[in-house]
């Protein structure tokens, strides 16, 4: 049912955990399912320096926002707002149709926290 590359960021999720001084942090949900994901981002320079996350929810969920972060680590602002909920299934090697709307939130999460974070430094201004 899941690729390789799934399970392995499932078993073994890279950058989980929070930035306490995050730049940036988005959460997002999805009620049908009750996956919950909150992604933090560090940018210096206009570049995330750092990504993390914390999600609650299925293997898939988890395996998506380890791979969103890996992708979006070192990427411009705008960069990272082009990674998208395929992009992230695709480098997973592809998700079950089931899963696809429900367990890839990680993009949204990414494009939130970003939001997140622009906003404050709108109100800097």
């Amino acid at each position: 049912m899941y690729s390789e590359k799934v399970m392995e960021h499932f078993r073994n999720p890279r950058n989980m955990g929070e930035i306490p001084d995050a730049d940036g942090v988005g959460r997002v949900g999805n009620p049908v399912c009750g996956d919950l994901m909150t992604i933090y981002i560090k940018v210096k320079d206009g570049r995330l320096e750092d990504v993390k996350f914390k999600t609650f929810g299925c293997g898939a969920a988890i395996a998506t926002s380890s791979m969103v972060t890996e992708m979006a680590k070192g990427k411009t602002l705008e960069e990272a707002l082009r990674i998208s909920k395929m992009d992230v299934a695709q480098a997973l090697g592809g998700l079950p149709p089931i899963k696809m709307h429900c367990s890839n939130l990680a993009a949204d999460g990414l494009h939130a926290a970003i939001a997140d974070y622009q906003k404050k430094q709108q109100s800097r201004k």
